[in-house]
């Protein structure tokens, strides 16, 4: 039996996941949160905003990062007063799983009506690992993406589109959940999603608190949103079963999705990935052979809070305790103050 240390991806490279957006496809915009201050708009006025995205929330696709509501430098917090968000993140990252979900096609939709007004395409989908990769795309953060007008001064961003995948052009009347094109990993990705920025005279709003909110998360909110979206900080991303140790690279990637293994594989793993761990969580994992015998399992605390995280356990396969055909289940659970907040049961044929 082996029991594997969890490994948790380097937050430097999770905030290269959502462009500050230091172009807004024509308008300058710093790539750092500027101090805040009040907007003026009429509730009225403002537009309701759909999902920008066709799946659905908490099954087959997640919010991973918010908006950055802390006005001052190296600080940051979500509107739920939680940490899923970095410094001067100017917008929702409505994300998928992995690439390989990426290629199949997941729609990126228009949130409200509106004239096209920018659209750039043609940037390679590149998941980016490090800062020196980032500085490859600096100026156009944004990747593919499109920008709308709404009217009354009200405008959305969408960042990080595959390429080739835009089917709008500038001048375009669109509607609400008209489709703009796909999600990808474009500009300054390091995880396949659609980063959607909202501004109200020139400057970002977060949707989820409005236009008039003051600084900070324990504030008053008008959700702009046209259908009540939950907030979520802490959930799966994905989990399942692989013949060797897997990565956090493997895992944005989307390998190790099979169904049935062989027999013959070196050894059996039971993998986890998820979003928003925090210091204190405690998971569980257990690998149940055919035959009804665990033949792993892993219990601890988690020591340090990560934006994503991932995790597994196995058995390799010898001659003295041979991989057996047959159906083998993984569960794992984690918990926050005894509560289970994540969990995944998932099984796989071997032959």
């Amino acid at each position: 039996m082996i029991s594997l240390k969890p490994k948790q991806i380097a937050t430097i490279l999770l905030t290269l996941g959502a462009a500050s957006c230091a172009t807004w496809l024509g308008f300058q915009v710093p790539g750092i949160a500027r101090p805040h201050r009040t907007i003026s708009a009429r509730t009225e006025n403002a537009p309701r905003f759909a999902q920008p995205i066709d799946c659905t929330l908490g099954e087959d696709c997640f919010i991973l990062l918010y908006p950055d509501l802390d006005p001052t430098p190296e600080e940051a917090v979500d509107f739920g007063c939680g940490r899923q968000t970095y410094d001067g993140h100017k917008g929702t990252d409505f994300a998928i799983s992995d690439e390989a979900t990426m290629a199949q096609g997941v729609p990126v939709l228009a949130a409200a009506p509106g004239t096209v007004l920018r659209v750039r395409d043609g940037m390679p989908d590149r998941r980016l690992r490090s800062l020196s990769e980032k500085e490859e795309v600096a100026g156009v953060e944004c990747g593919n993406g499109i920008v709308i007008d709404h009217g009354n001064q009200w405008q959305t961003q969408y960042c990080h589109l595959r390429n080739g995948s835009i089917s709008v052009r500038p001048g375009m009347e669109v509607e609400a959940g008209t489709p703009l094109g796909m999600v990808g990993a474009s500009g300054a990705a390091s995880f396949p999603h659609v980063h959607l920025s909202v501004r109200y005279q020139g400057e970002v709003v977060d949707p989820f608190v409005g236009a008039n909110a003051a600084p900070g998360c324990n504030v008053q909110r008008n959700s702009l949103w046209a259908d009540s979206l939950g907030y979520q900080p802490t959930g799966p991303i994905d989990a399942g079963f692989a013949a060797e140790a897997p990565t956090m690279d493997d895992l944005w990637e989307g390998r190790f999705r099979d169904s049935l293994l062989s027999r013959d594989i070196p050894a059996i793993l039971f993998w986890v990935h998820t979003y928003g761990v925090l210091q204190g969580d405690e998971f569980a994992f257990k690998l149940t052979a055919p035959n009804g015998e665990i033949v792993a399992q892993d219990k601890r605390t988690i020591d340090s809070p990560s934006k994503t995280w991932m995790g597994y356990v196995g058995k390799r396969n010898t001659p003295q305790r041979p991989i057996i055909p047959g159906v083998w289940r993984g569960e794992y659970r984690l918990l926050r103050n005894n509560k289970v907040v994540v969990e995944f049961e998932r099984e796989v044929e071997v032959q």
